[in-house]
């Protein structure tokens, strides 16, 4: 204590210091020691510590914040029209795949089936008519083979007849010239000989109408062949074409009935009970959750080492950091938003300033992870890609790099 009195003393040389004054002075210059002391060692502590994460880790990962949830929506649109007679779901509800979601009245569905139902039917019996057609036509073919070969024995006797009355009224008149023969004779003979020839001529014409009624008979099976050639009743063209009808009156009947596409959440509803709706028309939407992936958009200054296959650590806004996804990259955009952005930007200008371009880069979340901790489309996430995973693929610049 003296001699700290002593220094104080040279110091202040116009003061008296007593040993009571100098001992709080030299705990003060003590503490401002330590406390400098402190300071220098946790600035290099904290400059280390950042080399450290900077050199080791921060070299090795690139993150964003401009990244958010998407999927692929499910739009549920109506493949008939028709009067919308129920509907059993509503906004945020929860649907599996294959649940219904509305009915629309069946009304003419029904008709249609039941029209179509008939016209099977009747396609159907035509064809068997036609089979029946072909199988009846060999037996009247051979009738008409009867007709013929009898008309032809007729011919025959008619064309003896005939030669027989010729050659009697050739002698009666021969006769008659002679005057042996009475003029009474010589006209019955004249007329049994107009008789014959009449006979033969109708026995021609009966033979020529049995050879056609053949020719059409083979006709008619021939055309019939044709028609039921290689196949059968149930593989009939018109039985087919019929079926089709059918299935196509059946199918639109099923799709009165609209159910849901995958499993998921309803969004977007625009229908309501009497609504008159057409094929095409967007009635609502399913989001499913559980395949929502993230596009995280980057820098292109930082996706030089970026690749498919990398593995990504992603924190939502919506859980904090209690909750750490885990994904990895699927793959990259073909280009950068501007680029396929409504109005493009028009770069050859005159003023033009260089703005530094995102691509996204969709990110596949683990399924466990999404089914424990769901999330919505359109979250924001924060996304921090790990480089130092070896990826199974080459990365993005690599691969934009290749002539």
């Amino acid at each position: 204590m003296n001699m700290h009195a002593a220094v104080d003393s040279k110091e202040l040389p116009d003061e008296t210091v007593t040993p009571n004054a100098a001992e709080p002075t030299g705990k003060k210059h003590r503490i401002r020691k330590r406390l400098l002391l402190l300071l220098v060692g946790v600035t290099a502590l904290a400059g280390g510590g950042w080399w450290t994460y900077e050199t080791y880790f921060a070299a090795n990962v690139v993150a964003t914040e401009n990244a958010y949830t998407a999927v692929e929506i499910a739009q549920v649109t109506p493949l008939v029209g028709g009067p919308v007679a129920e509907v059993l779901v509503v906004e945020t509800q929860a649907v599996t795949a294959g649940q219904i979601l509305l009915r629309l009245d069946d009304t003419d569905a029904q008709l249609a089936l039941a029209a179509a139902l008939a016209d099977r039917g009747r396609a159907e019996r035509q064809v068997r008519q036609l089979f029946a057609t072909v199988e009846s036509m060999a037996s009247v073919i051979d009738g008409r083979s009867a007709d013929i070969a009898s008309a032809e024995a007729d011919v025959v006797r008619a064309r003896a007849d005939l030669e027989k009355a010729e050659l009697d009224a050739s002698r009666r008149r021969q006769l008659a010239a002679s005057g042996a023969a009475s003029k009474e004779t010589l006209s019955n003979a004249e007329t049994a000989l107009k008789i014959a020839r009449a006979s033969l001529q109708q026995a021609t014409a009966r033979l020529e109408a049995a050879r056609a009624a053949r020719v059409a008979a083979i006709g008619t099976r021939e055309a019939s062949a044709v028609l039921i050639a290689e196949t059968d009743v149930e593989n009939h063209p018109e039985v087919r074409a019929a079926q089709v009808r059918l299935d196509q009156a059946r199918l639109n009947l099923e799709r009165s009935i609209i159910r849901a596409p995958v499993t998921g959440i309803i969004a977007q509803r625009n229908v309501e009970v009497g609504e008159r709706v057409q094929p095409g028309q967007r009635l609502m939407a399913v989001v499913p959750i559980e395949r929502i992936y993230v596009n995280a958009n980057f820098k292109e200054g930082q996706l030089s080492g970026v690749a498919p296959g990398q593995a990504v650590h992603l924190v939502s806004d919506l859980y904090g950091n209690e909750v750490v996804y885990n994904g990895r990259v699927i793959g990259f955009s073909g280009g950068s938003g501007s680029a396929f952005a409504a109005i493009p930007a028009q770069n050859a200008t005159g003023n033009w300033i260089k703005v530094v371009q995102r691509l996204p880069v969709r990110i596949e979340l683990d399924p466990a992870q999404l089914r424990a901790h769901p999330l919505r489309v359109g979250l924001s996430m924060h996304v921090t890609v790990d480089l130092a995973a070896t990826p199974e693929s080459t990365p993005v610049a690599a691969v934009e790099a290749r002539p």
